[in-house]
């Protein structure tokens, strides 16, 4: 009966009550002050123009935030996949209700998978009256404890394995920070051991304008649910007990950390949207995201959910360079012929993604390896990240900590480029949803290059190449030590990291990476 009894409570957990979902649509960018500013620079461009800039280097792209945060007046939307607690997000947090406090409506949107546990904080948040928290994809019960949540998911697994992997971030529905970064201090370069490399894009007018659409869309959906009909209401003076936590947590971090916290907080001595908004490059650009209803679908999704179908032919029309930088790069094979199909139409095709050493998700690199051979035969460059590349760039790489590529983005015949938070995989294209954007500027595919040929050099990353042995053809890794050459015949990397990517390989999961 005990073991009943626990079974019962788990499965309960917070299931609440039954979701009361109200519409809601991003306000008109010409009720703020911001918005009217952005307006007035696009009239000043050619028709249909957005202003776009590169986010490169992670302080930049924290700082980008901050400074959308603080100059929204009336309205800011947030959707992310992971919210990691760490001394970054514990800013934002504190942003973000300076912001509610001054009446900004904030609406916030998480998937579920990451946000585990943090129930209570997303309850709390929503006690202000200017902020709304929902959760995608939720597992209605078992939430209580960990054990529940897993069983929960697990029961539900063909859609609990499908999830929104959108990065948004809107402020008064006229200036967007859309890309790959998620929330967390390793998103920041403010990690002492680990960081990510990755990129964003801020974007201005008429396109972040489409990217409210979208957040409407899946902010609407209905798979997006409240966080009260998830979880407990917190105690009257949870709020409170919040910003008296992240006070303290902060205050902490300038006595004891006084570096770090000058780092994080320079945007306070100059809190002005007009220095970024300043160094826009205006082009034609377009937002492309995939459907919400792509997690509902039963087995693989329609087409015409999937925002890989629209971007297929554009990309497609590259007849010159193709340069990519793709974080979890499984290309199947049917990806793999399309990228030899790029190189014997007179295309050079080149990929930075991750090593097995540099990967945080080893199972990934088990559905990569099966094609390098091919596609090396075929042509096609490809560059692995290493773990520690040891040389500051523009790139966020840093000697000091582990790094590992979390980038997603194309460049096309130096013409065109996509950022957003698709990888070139399976997850990305069937599973998962997306969005991101595309732009026709040789501006910024000229920056975008810059940024994707300093993660490819010798002293950052591995290249990989084919040597004819015995009448075998092996992989070889070149890379740059200390300002010297050097090969390795074997690929680096724990034997923990070799048993992930092998298994993944032998047991056919590509279909799930």
């Amino acid at each position: 009966m005990p073991v009943v009894l626990l079974l019962f409570l788990l499965l309960a957990g917070c299931a609440g009550q039954p979701p009361v979902r109200e519409l809601s649509h991003m306000l008109p960018a010409a009720e703020s002050p911001l918005g009217r500013q952005v307006q007035a620079l696009a009239a000043g461009q050619p028709a249909g123009h957005s202003g776009f800039g590169v986010l490169g280097a992670s302080l930049d792209a924290f700082e980008a935030r901050t400074r959308l945060i603080r100059a929204a007046q009336r309205s800011l939307d947030l959707q992310y996949y992971i919210v990691a607690d760490g001394l970054t997000t514990r800013v934002l947090l504190d942003e973000l209700l300076q912001a509610a406090d001054r009446g900004v409506r904030i609406r916030a949107l998480f998937d579920d998978l990451a946000s585990d546990g943090h129930d209570a904080l997303a309850a709390t948040l929503a006690q202000h009256p200017n902020i709304e928290v929902r959760l995608f994809n939720p597992v209605h019960w078992g939430r209580a404890l960990a054990p529940g949540r897993l069983l929960a998911r697990a029961v539900q697994l063909p859609r609990q394995h499908r999830r929104m992997h959108n990065k948004v971030l809107l402020a008064d529905s006229s200036l967007a920070v859309v890309g790959g970064r998620n929330l967390g201090d390793e998103y920041f370069a403010a990690d002492q051991s680990f960081n990510f490399a990755d990129l964003d894009l801020i974007a201005a007018g008429p396109v972040a304008a489409q990217l409210g659409e979208s957040f409407d869309l899946y902010w609407n959906h209905r798979l997006a649910v409240p966080i009260e009909a998830l979880a407990r209401a917190p105690a009257g003076d949870a709020l409170r007990g919040l910003r008296e936590r992240l006070d303290s947590q902060l205050g902490r971090l300038r006595e004891e950390q006084p570096e770090r916290y000058a780092e994080l907080a320079a945007y306070l001595a100059d809190p002005a949207i007009d220095r970024l908004l300043g160094g826009l490059i205006w082009a034609p650009g377009r937002a492309f995201w995939d459907h919400p209803d792509k997690l509902l679908a039963r087995g693989r999704p329609p087409l015409d959910l999937l925002m890989a179908r629209e971007l297929l032919p554009l990309l497609e029309a590259a007849d010159d360079e193709l340069m990519m930088v793709s974080a979890y790069f499984v290309p199947t094979a049917r990806g793999t012929d399309w990228l030899i199909a790029r190189v014997q139409a007179g295309a050079a095709v080149r990929v930075l993604t991750n090593s097995l050493e540099a990967t945080d998700v080893p199972a990934v690199h088990g559905g990569y390896t099966p094609y390098r051979k091919r596609l090396l035969e075929a042509g096609v460059e490809l560059y692995e990240l290493r773990p520690r590349p040891g040389q500051q760039t523009q790139y966020s790489f840093d000697g000091d900590s582990d790094s590992s590529l979390h980038s997603k983005a194309l460049v096309l015949d130096g013409q065109r480029v996509f950022i957003g938070s698709a990888n070139f995989d399976p997850r990305s294209v069937l599973w998962n949803s997306e969005v991101g954007i595309l732009v026709d500027s040789e501006a910024l595919a000229a920056q975008v290059n810059q940024l994707i040929r300093e993660g490819m050099q010798a002293a950052v990353s591995y290249r990989v190449s084919l040597l004819e042995h015995d009448g075998e053809r092996r992989l070889l890794w070149s890379f740059e030590e200390n300002g010297r050459q050097q090969v390795l015949t074997r690929e680096p990397g724990s034997a923990w990291r070799r048993f992930n990517a092998w298994f993944a390989r032998v047991f056919g999961l590509e279909s799930l990476l």
